[in-house]
C-alpha cells in the first residue's frame, strides 16, 4: 500500500470545486506577477543557491532536478486566522501536556505508579536518559520548545503525526523561507497580509533569557550544535542569528568549578543557557554517551548545580516516542483534567494484547513503527516481501512492546508548481510553539514539506520541497511579542577579542588558504604565459625552471610532475583537476567558507561563493588549454583580490576580520620569502633575470620602473619587496601589518607575539640594510636566500605560536635562562611546528 498514492482533502478546492476563500488572495498575487511562475520558481532557487542551501565545494557534484536539493515551492500555505488559533490552543495543550509528563516521568514517576503509563515505554526508551532523573532544579520546566508535524486527513480535520521535543529542526529554514520569498514574489505578498514571523523569535530570545539562572543580570546564550557535518547546520546558523545567541560545538565549551565556560581569545567567558540542537544523550561523555565526541564533559553536573540551563532538557527525548499517542487522551484527563483538543493520528500500541489483535486481523489497514523510535518510518506490512513481512510479524510476536500501529491516512494535497502548472502534492505541516513567561505561543506560520515515499515521520530530510505557511491575519489582530523588561544600561562595548578560538582558527586558515591559492595561481599564470609563447628562448627556459622551483619550494608544485616526471604544461593541466594543487587549495577554501559563514553577511557569502564556483568551473572546463588554464589562474586572483576588498570595506575591524588578514599577512610574508630566496639564489651573471622575477613575483615591476626606470639593482630591487612597509606586498609591510594586529588583540599587557613580530620586522630590514652598506653587492647578494629562509622560518615560527596562544589557549613557552624579549622567533621556542598546509582547521 502506497501512503502517498491514496486521494486526500484538497487543501485550495472544496468538495464543491470552489476556491476556498483564504486561497484567493494567494491566487490573486499569481495573477499579478509580471513574468511566468516558471520563471519566478528559477529565480527563487537561484536565490536559494546564493545563499548557500546547495553546497560550493568545488567538484561536488549538485543534482539539479526538481527534488535534487532542499527547494522552496513559490506556492505558499495559506491558513486562516481562525483554524490557526485553533491549532495554536491545541498545540499549547499538548505541549502543557508534555512538560508535565516529563517532569512527572523525570521526578516522581506518579503516572507509572497509577498505571497510566506501561513502564516498558518509558524504562525500555533509549530516550530515557538515567542521568536526567531529578537533575532539573524545580523552578524550571523542562521544556521550553515544542514542535508538532500534522497533517490533514479525510475527515478535515488535523491530527498530529508526531510530537518534537527534544529540539526539532525547521524554525530557522521556515525564517529563510519567508525571507527569500518576499524578496522575489513581492506581488504576493502585496496581495495577502499575513502574520510576520519575527515577533516569535523576539519571544523566543526572551524565554531564553528569561531561563537564565537569576543571579544573571545579562546572561549569555549560546546554540550547540553538532557542527557543519549536521545536515541542520545551515539551519542552526540561521537559528544562532535570529536568536543573537553564540553558534558553539561542543570542543568550544568546557566546564570548570561546575560552571560552563565558552572558550574565547581572551580567555573563559561564563554560558548561562544552552540551546541544545545536539542530540541528548550526546551532551555529556562523561555521564551519558562515553563515545560522543560532540559534547561536554561535565556539562550533566553543571545542570544539576543549577549554573546553566540547557533547553530542551537532555532527556526531553523521551516523550517523542510514537507508542505515546495511545495514551494521551488519558494521560491529559488525569494531568491537566481537560480533554485532548488536538488529537493524534490513530495509534495503538501492540504490548497491549486487544490492540495487537485488532492490528494482526487488518494489516492492510495500518502502519507499523517503532514503539520509543520517533525517527524510524512506519512500515506498510502489506507491502513488504514476504520474507520480510514473516521476520516483522515473528519480532512482533516476541517482543510486542517494542511496536506500535498508525492508522494509515490520506494526507491532504496542496498546489505545487512545476514549470507553468500547478500539481497537486501530499503534504505534512511542522508547526513550532514557545514558552514564554508560562504561556505557550505559536510561531505564526511554519513550515510545509511536499512528502515523498519514507519522508512521512522522523527527521527533516537533506532534500526534497518545502513551503512556506501563512497565516492570514485580521485587522483586529494584534502582534504579540516579549513583554518589556527593566533593563539596566549596557556599557559600550568595541573589544577585538570576543571570538570563539575555534572560528578565530579558521578564520586565520582561511586566510592563508586563500593566500596561498593566489600565490600558486600567479605563479601558474606567469609558468604559462611563457609556455604560450612560439618558441621560448634559453632565457625563458630559466626562468621557467626558477618559477616551477618557486612553486615547490612553498609545497605547491604538481604531485604529478614531481613522480612521473611530467611534461610542466601536463602537471600544470593535471593541477586543476580532481586531486591536484589548485584543486585542492580550492577545496581548502571552499570548507573554511562554510565553516565561517556564520561570521560572513549574506552579500559577502554569496560573493565569495559565486566567484569560487566560477574559478572551479572555469577549471573544471580549461581541458588542459593554455589560454583557458590562463584565465582560470586570473578568476581565481580576481577571486583573492574580491575577498581582501570585501574584508576591507564589510567587516568590522574585530576578531573575524583581525585574523583573516592575520592569516593572509603570515602566509604572504613566509610565501615571498621562499620565493625570493629561490629566484635570488643566482651566480652573478644571472643576477639581473633573478631580480626581474623577484620584482614579477611581488607585483612590484611597475612600481620600480616609476622610481628607478630601467636600471636594475640589487639594493632598490630588494628595499622595494622585502624592507619597503609602504609596498602591499614587501616582506616588511606584511610583518608590520602583523605587529599592529597582534597589537589590537588586547591581551591585558602580554604583548610577546607582538615583540616578535617586530624582531621579524628588523630581521627583513637589516637585510636590507647590510645589503646597502657594502660597496660590493656580490657576497652581500649570496647571504640574501639563507637570511631569507631564516626569516620564513621566524614568520611559521609566530603562525605556531599564535595557534598555541589563541587557538589552543596554552600557555606561551619560555626558553630556559633566556629573556623572552630577546628571544629569536622559532630558535629555542620548543613549540611543535603545525603543517604547512591543514584540512579543515
Amino acid at each position: 500500500m502506497n501512503l502517498l498514492a491514496s486521494e486526500g482533502v484538497d487543501e485550495m478546492v472544496d468538495g464543491a470545486r470552489h476556491i476556498r476563500p483564504h486561497w484567493r488572495g494567494v491566487l490573486g498575487g499569481l495573477s499579478m506577477l509580471s513574468d511566468s511562475l516558471a520563471a519566478r520558481q528559477r529565480r527563487l532557487d537561484q536565490a536559494f543557491d546564493d545563499e548557500g542551501v546547495r553546497s560550493i565545494l568545488p567538484g561536488t557534484h549538485i543534482d539539479d532536478e526538481a527534488d535534487g536539493v532542499w527547494r522552496c515551492d513559490p506556492i505558499p500555505l495559506p491558513i486562516s486566522a481562525m483554524e490557526f488559533a485553533e491549532l495554536e490552543a491545541g498545540l499549547a495543550q499538548r505541549a502543557t501536556l508534555m512538560g508535565a509528563l516529563l517532569d512527572d516521568l523525570y521526578g516522581r514517576q506518579d503516572v507509572l505508579a497509577r498505571g497510566l503509563l506501561p513502564p516498558a515505554l518509558v524504562f525500555n526508551n533509549p530516550g530515557f536518559l538515567r542521568a536526567c532523573h531529578l537533575s532539573s532544579p524545580t523552578f524550571h520546566p523542562r521544556l521550553n520548545f515544542y514542535a508538532a508535524d500534522l497533517i490533514r486527513t479525510g475527515d478535515g480535520r488535523w491530527h498530529v503525526l508526531s510530537d518534537r521535543t527534544s529540539g526539532a529542526a525547521g524554525a530557522g529554514l521556515a525564517r529563510e523561507n519567508r525571507r527569500i520569498l518576499a524578496r522575489v514574489l513581492p506581488e504576493m505578498f502585496r496581495a495577502v497580509q499575513i502574520r510576520p514571523l519575527r515577533p516569535f523569535f523576539d519571544l523566543w530570545q526572551d524565554s531564553l533569557t528569561q531561563a537564565a539562572p537569576l543571579d544573571r543580570p545579562h546572561p549569555t546564550v549560546a546554540l550547540l550544535t553538532p557542527g557543519p557535518g549536521s545536515p541542520q547546520w545551515l539551519e542552526h546558523m540561521f537559528l544562532s542569528r535570529e536568536l543573537s545567541c553564540h553558534l558553539v560545538e561542543g570542543g568550544d565549551l568546557t566546564v570548570r568549578g561546575g560552571v560552563v565556560y565558552l572558550k574565547m581569545l581572551t580567555g573563559l567567558h561564563r554560558i548561562d543557557v544552552i540551546l541544545r540542537r545536539l542530540e541528548g544523550r550526546m551532551i555529556d561523555p562523561l555521564e551519558l554517551s562515553s563515545g560522543s565526541l560532540l559534547g561536554v564533559p561535565g556539562l550533566m553536573d553543571a545542570i544539576r548545580a543549577g549554573t546553566v540551563r540547557v533547553v530542551n532538557d537532555p532527556g526531553s527525548g523521551l516523550a517523542e516516542a510514537p507508542a505515546l499517542a495511545a495514551f494521551l487522551p488519558a494521560l491529559c484527563d488525569e494531568l491537566l483534567g481537560e480533554r485532548l483538543r488536538l488529537p493524534s493520528v490513530e495509534t495503538v500500541w501492540l504490548g497491549d494484547p486487544e490492540a495487537r489483535a485488532r492490528v494482526l486481523g487488518d494489516t492492510a489497514r495500518w502502519l507499523i513503527r517503532s514503539a520509543t523510535d520517533g525517527l524510524g518510518q512506519p512500515k506498510p506490512v502489506s507491502d513488504l516481501d514476504p520474507d520480510a513481512r514473516a521476520r516483522l510479524l515473528e519480532d512482533i510476536a516476541r517482543r510486542p512492546v517494542d511496536y506500535a500501529a498508525m492508522a494509515a491516512v490520506s494526507p491532504s494535497l496542496a498546489p505545487c508548481a512545476k514549470g507553468a502548472e500547478l500539481v497537486p502534492q501530499a503534504i505534512v505541516l511542522r508547526m513550532f510553539l514557545v514558552r514564554n513567561a508560562g504561556v505557550w505561543q505559536a510561531m505564526p506560520g511554519g513550515l510545509a514539506r511536499h512528502l515523498e515515499p519514507g519522508q512521512l515521520t522522523g527527521q527533516l530530510p537533506a532534500r526534497g520541497i518545502s513551503k512556506d505557511v501563512w497565516v492570514l491575519a485580521e485587522g483586529s489582530e494584534h502582534i504579540v511579542g516579549p513583554a518589556p523588561q527593566p533593563q539596566t544600561r549596557l556599557p559600550i562595548r568595541r573589544t577585538f577579542g570576543e571570538l570563539p578560538s575555534r572560528t578565530a582558527d579558521n578564520m586565520f586558515w582561511l586566510g592563508r588558504y586563500i593566500e596561498r591559492l593566489e600565490s600558486a595561481a600567479r605563479l601558474t599564470r606567469a609558468i604559462i604565459l611563457r609556455l604560450g609563447r612560439n618558441i621560448p628562448m634559453p632565457r625563458e627556459h630559466m626562468e621557467l625552471q626558477l618559477l616551477e622551483a618557486c612553486l615547490a619550494a612553498s609545497h605547491l608544485n604538481a604531485p604529478e610532475r614531481q613522480e612521473a616526471g611530467a611534461p610542466l604544461a601536463v602537471a600544470i593541466a593535471a593541477s586543476i583537476r580532481e586531486g591536484g594543487t589548485i584543486a585542492r587549495l580550492l577545496g581548502h577554501v571552499g570548507r573554511l567558507t562554510e565553516l565561517v559563514r556564520d561570521r560572513l553577511t549574506g552579500e559577502m557569502y554569496a560573493s565569495f561563493t559565486h566567484m569560487l564556483r566560477a574559478a572551479a568551473d572555469e577549471a573544471t572546463n580549461s581541458g588542459g588549454n593554455l589560454d583557458a588554464l590562463a584565465h582560470t589562474m586570473a578568476s581565481i586572483q580576481r577571486f583573492s583580490t574580491v575577498v581582501a576588498g570585501l574584508a576591507a570595506e564589510n567587516m568590522v575591524r574585530g576578531g573575524s576580520w583581525l585574523f583573516l588578514d592575520m592569516g593572509r599577512r603570515v602566509e604572504r610574508a613566509a610565501l615571498t620569502c621562499d620565493h625570493l630566496g629561490v629566484v635570488l639564489d643566482q651566480p652573478e651573471a644571472r643576477w639581473e633575470l633573478g631580480l626581474r622575477l623577484a620584482l614579477e613575483i611581488c607585483d612590484s615591476a611597475i612600481t620600480y620602473r616609476s622610481r628607478y626606470f630601467t636600471t636594475l639593482q640589487p639594493g632598490p630591487v630588494l628595499d622595494l619587496v622585502i624592507a619597503d612597509d609602504s609596498n602591499p606586498r614587501a616582506v616588511a609591510f606584511q610583518l608590520t601589518t602583523l605587529g599592529g594586529l597582534l597589537g589590537h588583540i588586547g591581551d591585558g599587557g602580554d604583548d610577546r607575539l607582538k615583540l616578535q613580530a617586530e624582531s621579524l620586522l628588523r630581521m627583513a630590514q637589516a637585510i636590507v640594510s647590510d645589503l646597502l652598506a657594502e660597496e660590493e653587492h656580490a657576497e652581500s647578494l649570496q647571504a640574501v636566500p639563507p637570511r631569507l629562509a631564516a626569516l620564513a622560518e621566524g614568520v611559521r615560527a609566530l603562525s605556531d605560536l599564535l595557534f598555541r596562544r589563541y587557538f589552543a589557549l596554552l600557555p606561551m613557552p619560555r626558553a630556559v635562562g633566556v629573556e623572552q624579549e630577546d628571544e629569536t622567533p622559532g630558535l629555542g621556542q620548543g613549540v611543535g611546528r603545525q603543517p604547512a598546509l591543514r584540512g579543515a582547521a
